[in-house]
């Protein structure tokens, strides 16, 4: 599956595989995958600050907690029971409830298109007036959860292959052990990003002038850096949501719009020359992104009209 994701996927892969071997060679399996942990790290640190970054400063790190224990939450206590009564008993079923969560992220990222272009809002944001703070906070946090586990399903779905024919205990561990490093790298690179803004104020505070520059050069980058970020999150909702969706399809013999995808990135990968890997992964990306994007623009579209005839605000 290659979306923005699947940079984590061969990263699971080597984690599970040692975790599942023996736990003792968790530590060699965790360094032997950290260079290409930056997949996941990219996608969910793309996602999570736009539920955080409105907020005040003093609220940010204990939402990024709020969604952390979420996290764990989700992986350890939701998924990792059911992945494992799935592998057992229903091993057919792991496709077609992955390709339901590729539609929500596509859902989800489809909407955040249509109100950037004008749409209307749905829900509150911090640029309308809120009347309470604490109910808009916990509903950004909820957000961030359902969207977390969308991810997480995807993750422990693919540890899960890779650890099929181990015992069931190997199994149970291998999940927990990857479901508990991903969830700290992906949320501690989070609190780092929110958080730059104020590491630099701190720095701009000092006396050395060498801190002080780069005090001062991140207190400018940082409201672009979250800006594009929060554009990126978009994307990778639709690119990850989308590429799910022609792997799922692939998988239950539909493979056509998928093949499609790879034609492309092939084509581009023979024309491109030196730059053939990242162009070829930049076109299935975008790819995956259109399919997102229209079959989350149904969805959204069918959502509204059905709120709209109910007579209520999505």
């Amino acid at each position: 599956m290659a979306t923005g994701l699947v940079a984590l996927l061969d990263d699971v892969s080597v984690i599970a595989r040692a975790a599942a071997a023996s736990l003792d060679d968790v530590g060699a399996g965790v360094a032997k995958a950290g260079s290409k942990a930056a997949g996941v790290v990219i996608d969910d640190a793309a996602v999570t600050p736009g539920y955080v970054t409105e907020f005040t400063p003093d609220r940010e790190l204990p939402i990024i907690w709020q969604i952390t224990k979420g996290s764990l939450r989700n992986k350890l206590l939701i998924l990792l029971p059911i992945a494992l009564l799935l592998s057992a008993f229903l091993p057919w079923a792991i496709t077609p409830i992955l390709m339901l969560g590729g539609l929500y992220l596509a859902f989800e990222g489809a909407e955040k298109v249509i109100e950037k272009l004008g749409g209307a809002q749905h829900g509150e944001t911090l640029e309308t007036p809120v009347e309470d703070i604490a109910a808009f906070e916990k509903t950004r946090v909820s957000g961030a959860i359902r969207t977390d586990l969308i991810l997480s399903a995807e993750i422990m779905a693919i540890a899960l292959s890779e650890v099929a024919d181990s015992s069931f205990l190997s199994r149970a561990a291998a999940l927990a052990v990857v479901g508990v490093l991903i969830t700290a790298v992906v949320y501690g690179a989070v609190a780092l990003i929110v958080k730059m803004d104020d590491i630099g104020l701190h720095l701009a505070q000092k006396e050395s002038r060498a801190a002080q520059s780069v005090g001062r050069v991140l207190l400018r980058a940082m409201p672009k850096v979250l800006a594009l970020l929060s554009t990126v999150g978009t994307l990778a909702m639709l690119w990850v949501g989308g590429g799910i969706i022609l792997h799922g399809l692939e998988e239950l013999g539909l493979g056509y719009p998928a093949h499609l995808a790879h034609d492309l990135q092939h084509t581009v990968e023979a024309a491109a020359g030196a730059l053939g890997g990242i162009l070829g992964w930049v076109s299935y990306a975008l790819a995956s992104a259109m399919a997102g994007i229209v079959l989350g623009t149904v969805i959204a579209l069918v959502v509204h009209l059905i709120a709209k005839a109910r007579g209520t605000a999505h």
